[in-house]
């Protein structure tokens, strides 16, 4: 079975989808690997690192005559008319914004698999890309943050005064929230954070942050670690104590996302409008709409004297770390759903059945097709 690896081709990406290391392993699993030259430039891999790792490094029109072909972002229009018929491909999707992708997959009856649909279990954890990347998403976001705050984050006692510790306010404790936690406290400074559901508290006082609890948190219905439903009422009282706090803080995070909807807006321009002259935000939600209202995508701006940072791929600017760990994501994959002889698919499985999109020419994803045919 031979495995293509393709440059990626969006805006601003420097991640690849293998790494030498990976590739590696997979040969000795007996897949064949090719690689499109100049493919892990931006992460710093060579042709030669890819070479000496065992994988043959070849022009594009090569690449898309491989069984399988992997990406890091959704394969194009473009891409998907090159790909030969009845082939497969592995990368993030997010199906159910790209109907006409789904339907130019289907016309060649490619098998198609998205990263970002990779159950939240616990045997598919190595296969989780979105944990992985969001992990380095919160670190880095911490650090733009403080890079554009005019003020240091520790505790400073000098001769020419106390230097107060400066005040993080994140929203959100996933994955990117936790590690942004655990970032700020670690550069010294005083962590809050929120988050509608109530049991992540333990979690974020674990990493020296203090949650912020909101009075009626215990009615909110969570379902797959993801808030289901929330009262008219707790969002008035998450907003007033969002307003009074917010108010206080030198840098705000934001990393709430909705599956398959536009990402909330959790900090409004009034709220903007309150902050301190010199205050930071970093919308790490910009990619789906953004939290804050004012943040624009790819871009820093400054409104009502606040910055506030919309960078869309975090991830992208920690490459090296970034490719290696979604390597060993979608290798693991691959190698839950095929052999060197070819995919070995149980349709019935758990986790082949979340991350299977398209199939002999139709969608099979549930919930894709529950999103498009509202």
């Amino acid at each position: 079975m031979q495995i293509g690896v393709l440059k990626e081709t969006k805006e601003n990406e420097r991640r690849v989808a293998l790494s030498p290391d990976v590739v590696k392993l997979l040969r000795k699993k007996e897949f064949e690997v090719i690689i499109e030259s100049g493919a892990g430039e931006g992460s710093y891999f060579s042709d030669e690192d890819f070479k000496a790792a065992g994988a043959e490094v070849v022009p594009a029109s090569a690449v898309y005559q491989a069984d399988v072909l992997l990406k890091v972002n959704l394969f194009s229009l473009d891409e998907i008319a090159r790909m030969k018929e009845k082939s497969a491909c592995i990368s993030y999707m997010y199906a159910y914004q790209f109907p006409q992708i789904i339907e130019a997959l289907n016309a060649k009856s490619i098998t198609s698999f998205s990263m970002d649909a990779v159950p939240r279990i616990s045997r598919a954890q190595k296969m989780d890309a979105l944990s992985s990347q969001a992990n380095l998403a919160g670190y880095k976001a911490v650090l733009l943050g403080a890079n554009h705050l005019g003020k240091i984050f520790p505790l400073m006692m000098t001769a020419s005064g106390t230097i107060t510790p400066a005040k993080v306010l994140i929203f959100g404790a996933g994955v990117a929230g936790l590690q942004a936690i655990a970032t700020a406290k670690r550069l010294g400074a005083i962590v809050e954070c929120t988050d509608v559901r109530p049991e992540t508290k333990e979690q974020v006082e674990s990493l020296g942050g203090r949650f912020l609890t909101v009075e009626g948190a215990e009615g909110v219905k969570v379902e797959g670690g993801y808030a289901k439903e929330v009262s008219a009422e707790y969002l008035e009282k998450q907003q007033q104590l969002i307003r009074d706090k917010i108010k206080d803080a030198d840098l705000v995070i934001t990393t709430a996302l909705v599956m398959g909807k536009k990402s909330p807006i959790l900090v409004t321009e009034d709220m903007v409008k309150s902050m301190k002259t010199g205050s930071v935000i970093v919308d790490m939600a910009v990619e789906s709409g953004g939290n804050c209202a004012l943040s624009e995508k790819n871009a820093t701006v400054v409104k009502h004297g606040v910055t506030i940072i919309g960078e869309a791929n975090l991830p992208s600017l920690l490459p090296v770390n970034a490719s290696n760990l979604y390597a060993v994501n979608i290798s693991t994959l691959l190698l839950h759903l095929a052999s060197k002889n070819g995919l070995n698919l149980d349709l019935e499985e758990e986790i082949t059945k979340g991350v299977l999109i398209t199939h002999q020419g139709e969608l099979v994803h549930s919930f894709t097709k529950s999103i498009l045919n509202q």
